[in-house]
């Protein structure tokens, strides 16, 4: 349960933000100004860091809106309009269109060079687009019109949490705040304090506390001038992997209370599947697919999606009336997302990750032919992740626990048994003489 203190500063928070956009589902109109409160970026404070699909299908530059999205509104808050950022010869984004709604956690995740970071500069004013435009409540900030970083109202989290050394943590809080009364100052560095669970560090310095406690004074700072977006660049990039976890769940905790908009960008995929509540996968400039965690792991809408989250294999099958053959076993019609009819007696792939996957030794009951053999095998602690080669050359990756009885070498069979829908792609490359499933 939240003190009376950390409750007054949520409600603060909230009450701000109303006070700016008006009645929930309305937006500032067009051309009226949001005038900055001081909580702009602090140029001082250090910069943002740097940085096979389905038949035909598009990368996706506009909104999807995902089903039971808990404490967000319908106002928007952020627009991103057909950005576009080149450096040189270097198409960094292109065509880039989202929306961000009130409340809202959204991260951009892709490997570096997509233009992740790019864009977050672009949204924070670091950075001024070639095309396009930010809209942040609906006023231009971008595009037509430019509005300098501090007059934007946006706070942001940079990766290397950019604390001024010779300040204490009260006192990085406070820095954007000069502007208030002393007393107005004091209470709201208080509330924000004990808010990340700091109060009794209010006056250590930085070198005197732990990563995750930094990073928690960073964050109380950006959200200090209640600043209507926060910007979160690679924000667990610096921390232990234990610590990492911790501060996931303790960030988007800290957000929520406050209930700011928030955008993030990482390269970390558990990272942004773990905070979010939209996941905008990016790749070369663009947006490959927009929606909420599960359904983005789910149900991917290229192979590229499908890879990059996670360890991903593809098997072969062939369409045949109410199943699909594959080497593995016939798989039921009704298991296979969205398979439509007009791809009846059709070659297509199938997604599978690591746990749908299981490995019988030839001396298993029932079990009297290989389809594989096993080529490589990964110790990850409480489990094993295998590389099965099939006798017709695909790779197939499955996870077991450490202490189940599997081959470290030879023939084994692999057995289906994932009990969720799969995701499927058009087979796009095959030998010529692939007759194995039929014309």
């Amino acid at each position: 349960m939240m003190s009376n203190s950390t409750q007054s500063a949520v409600e603060s928070d909230a009450e701000r933000r109303t006070e700016r956009t008006g009645d929930r589902g309305e937006r500032v109109g067009d051309g009226e100004r949001v005038d900055g409160d001081g909580g702009g970026v602090d140029s001082t404070g250090g910069g943002v860091g740097d940085d096979g699909e389905r038949g035909g299908e598009e990368r996706h530059t506009g909104t999807a809106s995902p089903p039971g999205l808990s404490e967000v509104g319908d106002s928007v808050v952020l627009e991103l309009d057909d950005l576009g950022k080149s450096y040189g010869s270097e198409l960094v984004v292109e065509g880039l269109s989202l929306s961000v709604r009130d409340g809202e956690i959204l991260t951009l995740l892709g490997p570096s060079g997509c233009g992740k970071t790019t864009t977050l500069r672009l949204i924070a004013g670091l950075e001024q687009p070639d095309a396009g435009a930010v809209r942040l409540n609906g006023r231009s900030v971008s595009g037509s019109t430019f509005v300098p970083p501090e007059e934007r109202g946006v706070g942001v989290v940079f990766q290397e949490f950019a604390l001024f050394p010779h300040l204490t943590a009260r006192e990085n809080v406070a820095f954007g705040l000069k502007d208030r009364p002393a007393d107005e100052i004091r209470e709201r560095v208080d509330d924000l304090l004990e808010l990340v669970d700091l109060a009794d560090q209010g006056d250590s310095y930085p070198d005197q506390l732990s990563g995750g406690q930094q990073q928690r004074v960073a964050l109380a700072r950006s959200l200090a001038p209640e600043p209507e977006i926060l910007l979160l660049d690679e924000p667990f990039s610096n921390l232990d992997v234990d610590l990492r976890v911790e501060m996931r769940e303790e960030v988007r905790r800290i957000i929520k209370e406050t209930g700011v908009t928030a955008v993030s960008v990482t390269h970390d995929q558990e990272e942004a599947l773990s905070i979010s509540d939209r996941v905008a996968v990016m790749n070369d400039g663009q947006i490959e697919q927009i929606g909420d965690p599960e359904g983005v792991f789910q149900h991917p809408e290229s192979r590229f999606v499908a890879a990059f989250l996670g360890y991903a294999s593809f098997v072969p099958g062939y369409v045949s009336g109410d199943v699909v053959e594959t080497d593995l076993g016939t798989v039921p019609r009704e298991q296979i997302h969205g398979l439509a009819p007009e791809y009846d007696h059709t070659r297509i792939d199938l997604l599978v990750r690591p746990d749908d996957v299981s490995v019988r030794t030839l001396d298993c009951e029932g079990v009297e032919a290989s389809c594989g053999r096993v080529v490589a095998r990964r110790y990850l602690g409480p489990t094993f992740l295998y590389e099965v080669e099939l006798d017709t050359g695909e790779s197939i990756q499955c996870m077991h626990n450490h202490d189940e009885e599997i081959p470290k070498s030879g023939p084994v069979d692999l057995e289906l048994d994932a009990d969720h829908e799969l995701a499927w792609f058009p087979r796009e490359q095959r030998p010529e003489d692939d007759s194995r499933y039929g014309e």
